[in-house]
C-alpha cells in the first residue's frame, strides 16, 4: 500500500493580499498626509489666524475618518489576510488619540504631546505598510 504524503499547508507561502494591503497603504498614507496638513494650520492658527482654527478642527475630522477606514482595512489585513495584528492596535489608538485630541483643544500641554503620538503611530504603520514585512503571512 501506497503512503499518501500531504505537503504542509502553504498559507505561510503565500503573500497578504496585494488589493488589501495596498488598500491599507493608501489609507495609512492620506493620514499621515492629513496630520501634517492638520499640524500645518494648527501652527498658523497659534500665530493667530482665527479661520486656520476652524480649518484646524475640520482637517482633524477628515483624520478622525481616515481613521475609522483605516482601523477596518488594518483588520482586514491582520484577521482574513493573516497579515501582522499590531497595525489594527496601533490605527485604533490613532482613532482614540484623535478623539482625545478633539476634546483636548483648549488644554495645549495635552494637545501638542498627544499630536506627536499620533504623527508617531503614523509613520510607524505607514513605513511598515509600505514594506515588504507587511506582505509575509502570519502561520
Amino acid at each position: 500500500m501506497q503512503e499518501v504524503v500531504t505537503p504542509p499547508s502553504t498559507a505561510q507561502g503565500r503573500p497578504v493580499s496585494a488589493g488589501l494591503l495596498y488598500g491599507l497603504r493608501i489609507l495609512v498614507t492620506a493620514q499621515a498626509v492629513a496630520l501634517v496638513v492638520a499640524a500645518s494650520f494648527a501652527g498658523q492658527a497659534v500665530q493667530g489666524g482665527e479661520d486656520l482654527a476652524e480649518t484646524h478642527v475640520m482637517v482633524g475630522m477628515v483624520v478622525h475618518l481616515i481613521a475609522l477606514l483605516q482601523i477596518v482595512a488594518a483588520v482586514l489585513v491582520w484577521r482574513p489576510g493573516r497579515g501582522a495584528g499590531w497595525p489594527a492596535l496601533a490605527s485604533l489608538g490613532l482613532l482614540l488619540i484623535g478623539m482625545g485630541q478633539h476634546f483636548s483643544w483648549e488644554m495645549l500641554g495635552t494637545h501638542v504631546p498627544s499630536g506627536l503620538t499620533l504623527f508617531g503611530l503614523t509613520v510607524a504603520v505607514l513605513i511598515w505598510a509600505w514594506s515588504p514585512r507587511a506582505a509575509v503571512r502570519r502561520p
